[in-house]
């Protein structure tokens, strides 16, 4: 059960240091409580009172590791039931499906493509994590065999579905170093799954017909030890399907209830019967609160809005995406190249740079440090004002590299140009144009 936060204080070295970032210890107490804070943020916590306090600060949500190598990721750990409170974490596990029956050639085709869709986003790799073999027949040698080829001819890891205990002992025994998770344990398989899964380290996910059902089957497990659950509420009815994910999520967070504080899967491959419908679906999980959705395919058209949108989500709005301050050069350019200066919002850089890189004219952008606000926003904010952007082109060094003295700013920017000015008086300044996909016609005219 969780600690309250007077039962916390107590536990605190109460110096009042605020190296925590509040002033106080009591303050810091209550932030843990409420999972506004975490442990680690206290520099002088005796290990004593750390092992105590463990429980009130785990997430409401555990966070549950699958797999190994690069495409290792963790799910759940989430503190907040809507994304505007503080952040997600975690970002949804993507799964597509393959049957323990599939042929060889078959197999290695589709591996082949699946490891293709790599999609790079404002400097991020996007891609999928998983793939569910699934038990076809009771063939304990053909799932064996299937599994072990997608452990060791591929970057997925793996989830082992099947319900009979032998096919899943042999799934386990030829590919167990890449920690799959194990689908599902139920009330009638509980005890050997528990104890498969206790023997070999690996996470287990819990099915049930309902929430109220899982309740007595984690409780079980829990006391066998296992604490990586993941959980399936049965639902394949889109409506219940999300009501019992929404309920899950309340129940951990709003009500502290440990026994339910465990990330979930959802099917989305067995809510409807084309991909399109599937991926519609699975928007909606990753929205609220699929810990993992699992796809019947992977094809590009279907997976990359759902990863987009996953990294929408999971991007913390309270920390724009950056890049580095400093001088960027595209196209090789030279000493005399035009040279531009923007924010340094990640979006804004790589929608830029893109644009410049594709108009193949050689060029110096300036990233300014904006604290990862966009031109306008910026701007606004007096964060891209036109004395600091002066400042800091007399101080970045391109000066030194270029003999050109002509510096382009934003066109939603153009009411800085005075400053810029005054601050450049050996520069002339350009207001360029106010949109990006306007730069390749604009700069072929320099």
């Amino acid at each position: 059960m969780a600690l309250t936060g007077i039962q916390i204080f107590k536990l605190l070295p109460k110096t009042n240091c605020k190296e925590c970032g509040v002033p106080t210890c009591l303050a810091f107490a209550m932030n843990l409580a409420s999972g506004k804070a975490e442990l680690d943020n206290c520099p002088y916590v005796s290990d004593e009172a750390r092992e105590k306090l463990s429980e009130a600060s785990a997430p409401p949500i555990r966070p549950v590791a699958i797999g190994k190598g690069v495409r290792a990721a963790a799910t759940g750990g989430e503190t907040v039931q809507y994304r505007h409170e503080k952040t997600f974490y975690n970002p949804t596990l993507l799964a597509a499906t393959v049957g323990s029956d599939i042929a060889d050639a078959d197999l290695e085709t589709k591996l082949k493509t699946w490891n293709a869709f790599q999609f790079e986003r404002v400097g991020l790799n996007l891609r999928p994590e998983l793939i569910v073999l699934k038990d076809a027949g009771g063939d304990k040698e053909a799932f064996a065999r299937t599994a072990k080829k997608i452990a060791e001819t591929s970057e997925f890891n793996l989830v082992l579905m099947t319900e009979d205990p032998a096919v899943m002992k042999a799934g386990i025994e030829v590919c167990g170093f890449k920690k799959p998770l194990m689908y599902a344990a139920t009330e009638a398989n509980l005890d050997e799954y528990g104890a498969l899964a206790k023997d070999n380290a690996l996470p287990l996910a819990v099915k049930a017909d309902s929430v109220e059902a899982l309740i007595p089957l984690i409780e079980k497990l829990t006391e066998q030890g296992l604490k990586d659950l993941v959980l399936d509420s049965g639902a394949r009815e889109i409506k219940q399907s999300h009501q019992d994910q929404i309920a899950l999520r309340r129940a951990a967070l709003k009500d502290g209830n440990r026994a339910l504080g465990f990330p979930t899967i959802a099917f989305p491959c067995e809510m409807a019967s084309n991909l399109d419908m599937e991926t519609l679906i699975a928007g909606t999980f990753i929205a609220k609160y699929g810990g993992i959705v699992v796809l019947s395919d992977f094809s590009g058209e279907s997976l990359f809005p759902l990863l987009l949108e996953r990294l929408n989500i999971y991007t913390d709005p309270q920390r724009p995406m950056t890049v580095t301050e400093g001088i960027y050069e595209i196209n090789n350019p030279d000493e005399n190249s035009p040279v531009m200066v923007t924010t340094n919002f990640a979006l804004t850089y790589f929608i830029v740079s893109g644009e410049v890189e594709g108009s193949r004219v050689p060029s110096w952008l300036l990233i300014k440090d904006s604290e990862g606000l966009s031109v306008m926003t910026a701007w606004a904010a007096g964060k891209f004002a036109g004395d600091e952007v002066g400042m800091f082109v007399k101080k970045c060094g391109i000066a030194d590299k270029t003999k050109n003295r002509e510096l382009i700013i934003p066109g939603y920017a153009a009411a800085i140009a005075g400053d810029v000015e005054e601050e450049l008086p050996d520069w002339k300044i350009t207001v360029g144009p106010r949109e990006a996909a306007h730069l390749p016609g604009f700069l072929k005219t320099k």
